[in-house]
């Protein structure tokens, strides 16, 4: 999957999913760090147009406390623009959060009014956010971060349902071990897969199946078979 953090990414991503189609999926929002310049009359417009061309989900948006690259309310309004875009076009959401558990509650709360699903990407927040997201009828994905010696909650990958749980590159950053420091690639999910199985006592290839068809539901796709 190809995520647009920004327009202009998103824009390229989407051009990227219409020439590869079935085998590369787009989504358009504006990440937390862009809020500042976040515009509703001009931008939803534009995001409308990139979703209702190809991408498959409104993000990744958010709310990002720890760096503040934004102000805290510009960011809350992004969000809040993007998950009333994501109820109108009728696609899910990626979520980036961190530092940011109890807005993020609410916000979660918010679309869940609005009959909006998401995910929680790349999630290393606490397991009473995750256990809300669960409730409400989202997904958590979780990235290379659970193969790094530094990750200590491996009770957070067994908490995730099966039926709701993903796995990302997140890539070209937060590349797994024994690639870490490189320039992430897809592929090497397949490292993250491995030791989420090993954390849960499953089988690499049957979870791998479950997680792919975890996504397929959630953002509806049609995925081809390699």
């Amino acid at each position: 999957m190809c995520i647009g953090e920004s327009l202009a990414t998103a824009a390229v991503a989407a051009q990227y999913a219409v020439d590869n189609p079935r085998f590369v999926f787009a989504t358009a929002g504006i990440h937390p760090h862009d809020a500042a310049s976040f515009e509703a009359s001009r931008d939803v417009p534009k995001l409308r147009d990139l979703i209702g061309g190809s991408a498959v989900a409104v993000g990744e948006c958010g709310l990002d406390y720890h760096y503040d690259n934004s102000p805290r309310e510009a960011q809350r309004a992004a969000f809040s623009a993007q998950i009333t875009l994501a109820a109108e076009v009728g696609k899910p959401l990626v979520v980036h959060t961190r530092d940011a558990e109890d807005d993020t509650r609410s916000m979660i709360r918010e679309a869940q009014a609005a009959g909006v699903l998401g995910v929680m990407h790349c999630y290393t927040g606490s397991h009473s956010l995750a256990e809300f997201a669960l409730d409400a009828g989202w997904y958590v994905s979780f990235s290379g971060i659970v193969t790094f010696n530094k990750w200590a909650d491996d009770d957070l990958v067994r908490l995730v349902p099966r039926d709701r749980l993903l796995v990302e590159s997140d890539s070209p950053y937060l590349a797994p071990v024994p690639f870490r420091g490189k320039r992430n690639e897809p592929a090497w999910v397949a490292h993250t897969l491995s030791k989420v199985a090993l954390t849960r006592g499953d089988e690499p290839l049957d979870l791998g199946q479950t997680t792919a068809a975890n996504t397929e539901r959630l953002f509806g796709l049609a995925i081809d078979a390699p």
